[in-house]
């Protein structure tokens, strides 16, 4: 990405915020996260599943204080996530609520931004920053009061820049990265089809294997440990034409069937990352190799 694209809001991301005193204690009930071992300065990754295992939604976890946690998740997702999360509330001291429109993420593509977030950090302005991926990008996290002002630190972003820079070219180069770079996204299309392991959720740190029961645990365990995903998310090119739709079944140059997750034009080719049947050897499978926080 170009120093031009080196930051713009990500209009597409919403924020589902889960407060109050069994906030976490819930959550600690439903995903696959230990939510209860978040420790403050991390923002760690989360699936929300049906009780068949499969992957409702991806979720960011950003902690805020000792029981507030704040989920970020794609906003065509976020209704449903809402409804599913609500029907296990009972007699939970919590909160669900949508706060997309108080916050809005930013992505930075400058590497002088990572060097202030390792991990995740947080900063007088309320911002929260993480790493995002093993180029060099990170996510913001912060009030939209807070960027309508032009809040910045050390220049990481302007108002100017982060406020209009969402161009067409700029989204499309953060989309290419993440296929590059195998980072999962889910839409409507999508949710509910995948396995946690599908998506890599494991290798993204999102899955905790002995924190015990929740919503989907048995069938994600069993296929952990008796390694049955034969399926993985991986990064293919196909010709050029047109783009394929999430959730689109296509076909492979070696046979093989792949169902779609994202999709990115590119100077002759079209990028893909897609579910497929693994084959040993395959240099495009898995580019999770960034350290995750510890």
């Amino acid at each position: 990405m170009t120093a031009q694209q080196s930051s713009f809001v990500l209009e597409h991301l919403g924020v589902l915020a889960v407060r109050g005193v069994d906030a976490r204690k819930f959550l600690q009930g439903q995903l696959s996260q230990d939510v209860l071992g978040l420790r403050a300065d991390q923002v760690l990754w989360a699936g929300l599943h049906n009780p068949q295992g499969r992957t409702l939604a991806l979720l960011r976890l950003v902690p805020q204080g000792e029981t507030d946690v704040l989920c970020v998740t794609p906003r065509t997702l976020l209704a449903d996530a809402l409804g599913v999360l609500r029907k296990y509330l009972l007699r939970a001291k919590a909160t669900l609520t949508d706060e997309s429109v108080l916050w809005q993420i930013v992505g930075l593509a400058d590497d002088a931004a990572l060097a202030r977030a390792p991990g995740s950090a947080r900063h007088a302005d309320g911002r929260i920053l993480w790493r995002h991926a093993s180029d060099g990008r990170v996510l913001a996290l912060e009030p939209r009061r807070a960027a309508a002002d032009g809040a910045t630190e050390a220049g990481v972003a302007t108002k100017a820049n982060v406020a209009t820079d969402a161009s067409t070219a700029s989204r499309l180069a953060w989309l290419r990265a993440d296929i590059a770079e195998g980072i999962p996204e889910l839409t409507v299309q999508t949710s509910g089809e995948f396995v946690a392991q599908m998506l890599n959720l494991d290798a993204l740190g999102g899955i905790s294997f002995n924190k015990g029961c929740y919503t989907g645990q048995e069938v994600i365990a069993r296929a952990h440990y008796r390694g049955r995903v034969k399926r993985r998310a991986q990064r293919f090119a196909l010709p050029a034409g047109e783009l394929p739709a999430p959730g689109a079944a296509v076909t492979l140059a070696d046979g093989r069937s792949a169902q779609v997750l994202l999709a990115a034009p590119a100077t002759s080719t079209i990028e893909i990352l897609a579910v497929a049947p693994t084959v040993e050897g395959d240099t495009l499978a898995l580019r999770l190799s960034y350290p995750l926080p510890e």
